[in-house]
């Protein structure tokens, strides 16, 4: 007597559900990642062995290249009543008011050129030269960035009539953000990243600035490593 042969049912996997779970999920980083810009200038921090995380919000980055140029990155909280395109704009404003005080050359900003600024992960130029780098379309806005003096910061130890990095760094203080402020006072809302290479005399200069301003605490950048290292 033959066998009876019992006929193989096809094995198959309704991907459908996956699918929709899969376009849910990009959909959600998408909206909600945060892509980091390139930066004006490239900074390898030191080494260390200290394991104490910078802050990834509430922060006034300064950023010092090896020739000495220095830079400012601003983000604010990451609710939305503060995010970091909120709090640059209240800066430049901020930035202007202080600007305008002990300048004979006014200087002011449409909505346009705030709306670029807000946008701007990094700045680095005089003010004297900011609306009209501004103006400038994104592409060559970061190679004009690369390519200047960046911020001036002669040392000025007369709280009267303060240098261009110390207005910055007091417009930040008076930020809209007070999350901010009390971040900046505690000492964990300021950090210095400077390059390995960058000389000591360099760096001693943004501190000492930072000090005229009573802004004593802050965080200095570097890279983890071993204790073995």
């Amino acid at each position: 007597m033959g066998k009876v042969k019992i006929k193989k049912k096809e094995t198959r996997i309704d991907m459908t559900a996956m699918s929709d779970v899969t376009v849910l999920l990009l959909t959600f980083f998408m909206l909600t990642s945060t892509f980091l810009q390139k930066e004006p200038v490239t900074v390898i921090t030191p080494p260390s062995v200290s394991e104490e995380k910078v802050p990834d919000a509430n922060l006034l980055s300064v950023l010092v290249s090896p020739e000495g140029k220095i830079f400012l990155e601003v983000l604010g909280s990451k609710d939305s009543t503060y995010k970091s395109e909120t709090v640059r704009a209240d800066l430049l404003k901020n930035m202007a008011a202080e600007y305008n005080k002990t300048h004979a050359n006014k200087v002011s900003f449409n909505a346009k050129q705030v709306d670029a600024f807000s946008k701007q992960n990094a700045f680095g130029v005089p003010m004297s030269k900011m609306a009209q780098w501004l103006d400038l379309p994104t592409d060559e806005r970061d190679k004009a960035l690369e390519e200047g003096p960046g911020i001036p910061i002669n040392m000025n130890e007369n709280p009267d009539t303060p240098n261009e990095f110390q207005m910055w760094i007091r417009a930040a203080y008076n930020s809209v953000n007070a999350e901010l402020k009390e971040s900046m006072v505690k000492g964990r809302g300021i950090a210095i990243k400077a390059d390995q290479t960058t000389p000591y005399s360099v760096v001693n200069v943004v501190m000492d600035n930072l000090q005229t301003m009573k802004m004593n605490k802050f965080t200095l950048m570097t890279a983890l490593k071993s204790e073995e290292e």
